[in-house]
């Protein structure tokens, strides 16, 4: 089975951390990235519920606030094969670059993904370029995620 990547990226004039903040919690994916309605995590599993109803399971891999990573694999049927990167990469002091990547198979799983992450980190830049929204409030007003690189 053939494997396909897709990258997308954008630049945020926010500071790394900021954005980090945002990108670096499971849990609030819902509030950046459309066609999400819902997600949860419980230990290393994040469940997450589209629009649709549909419910994705993802196995959380690794959350590095040092190398401000983010990485995830969907275990969900229609994927032999996922791993899901979002990395926050400083620029400057105010502003970030962020890339989204998604490895899959089959490889037309990775062609949806890129538009999906596509929409999703214009709505991340929409809100922290908006000066605020329902992500940067959530990832404000909740826990912070452990401080090591192996989540769970």
């Amino acid at each position: 089975m053939r494997r396909g990547t897709a990258r997308r990226e954008v630049v945020i004039r926010a500071a790394p951390d900021d954005v980090w903040r945002v990108v670096g919690r499971p849990d609030v994916l819902h509030h950046w990235f459309p066609g999400i309605a819902d997600c949860v995590v419980e230990g290393d599993v994040r469940t997450v519920t589209l629009a649709t109803g549909l419910a994705l399971r993802e196995e959380l891999i690794t959350c590095d606030p040092l190398q401000r990573r983010f990485q995830y694999r969907i275990t969900g049927p229609a994927f032999a094969e996922h791993l899901g990167s979002i990395d926050v990469v400083a620029l400057d002091e105010g502003s970030s670059l962020v890339v989204y990547t998604s490895d899959a198979a089959p490889a037309a799983m990775a062609v949806v993904l890129g538009g999906a992450t596509q929409a999703a980190l214009a709505e991340l830049r929409r809100q922290f370029e908006a000066g605020g929204g329902p992500a940067l409030e959530a990832a404000a007003g909740a826990p912070t995620p452990p401080a090591h690189p192996e989540v769970g």
